[in-house]
């Protein structure tokens, strides 16, 4: 427990390092790439920042393994030892266009078993991070397990294109909530959902845009499933539902 505790403020300072990094290049012109179309984007900020984390996560723990988006850490093929899963710039489409609404997250799993994961709202500076053994915390203070509540009386996160092709009816599930939203940031979304701001969130997900994720939100008794309730992969694309057990019920309910 104290090497865990040592750990967590270690990569508190390092996401602390980070945001002062992002800030300082806020107002700079940006370097911005296409990857697989213009809405999928990568700039230098990116780049910068995974290969920080990533010597960072080499000081720290050199032995182990590690998945980045921007490919400059290993070519992970199975989650054996110790795993971290990075994402140095979760958001960026929003961050080029907005300056806002973008995270960044890192997570360590031993054996597959998610330890220790962190998401931070960078432009609300704030960190949310823990673990099953520590709780999830931020700044002020650990989270409290989200109230359970249905599909029917929460707001629901969704990802734009699959709401728009009707992918696992959702529209119709759109119809049963209170309502959706589209916020076009991962764990922006998740930390909607720890917070109980919104009861789920369903996108179409790699794993540094849940990874971390997922180990705060089932420390705090959500479930995180694929969209058909069976596990999902941690070194795939995934179609990912986070939410409380209440709405994962009624969600598999209308899917199945």
């Amino acid at each position: 427990m104290e090497n865990l505790r040592q750990t967590d403020q270690v990569i508190r300072g390092w996401l602390k390092e980070i945001r002062k990094d992002v800030l300082g290049e806020l107002h700079d012109p940006l370097s911005v790439a296409e990857k697989s179309s213009r809405k999928d984007l990568v700039t230098n900020v990116d780049k910068a920042n995974e290969k920080k984390i990533i010597k960072y996560i080499r000081e720290l723990d050199p032995e182990a393994k590690i998945l980045g988006e921007e490919g400059q850490g290993d070519r992970v093929t199975d989650m054996q030892g110790h795993v971290w899963i990075i994402d140095p710039l979760d958001g960026t489409l929003n961050f080029v266009k907005q300056r806002d609404n973008f995270a960044v997250m890192i997570a360590l799993y031993i054996d597959g078993t998610g330890v220790l994961g962190y998401i931070m709202d960078v432009m609300r500076d704030i960190i949310y991070g823990g673990g099953p053994q520590l709780g999830v915390f931020n700044q002020s203070g650990q989270l409290p397990k989200p109230a359970n509540i249905s599909l029917k009386d929460g707001l629901l996160g969704v990802s734009g294109p699959m709401l728009i092709h009707d992918k696992y009816h959702l529209q119709a599930i759109d119809e049963a909530s209170s309502g959706v939203r589209i916020i076009g940031s991962a764990g922006i979304e998740f930390i909607q959902v720890l917070t109980g701001k919104q009861n789920g969130y369903i996108s179409h997900l790699m794993p540094w845009d849940f990874a971390a994720g997922k180990i705060l939100a089932e420390t705090l008794d959500l479930s995180v499933t694929k969209v058909d309730g069976t596990p999902v992969d941690m070194l795939s694309l995934n179609d990912v539902l986070v939410s409380t057990r209440d709405t994962h019920k009624d969600i598999l309910n209308m899917i199945r």
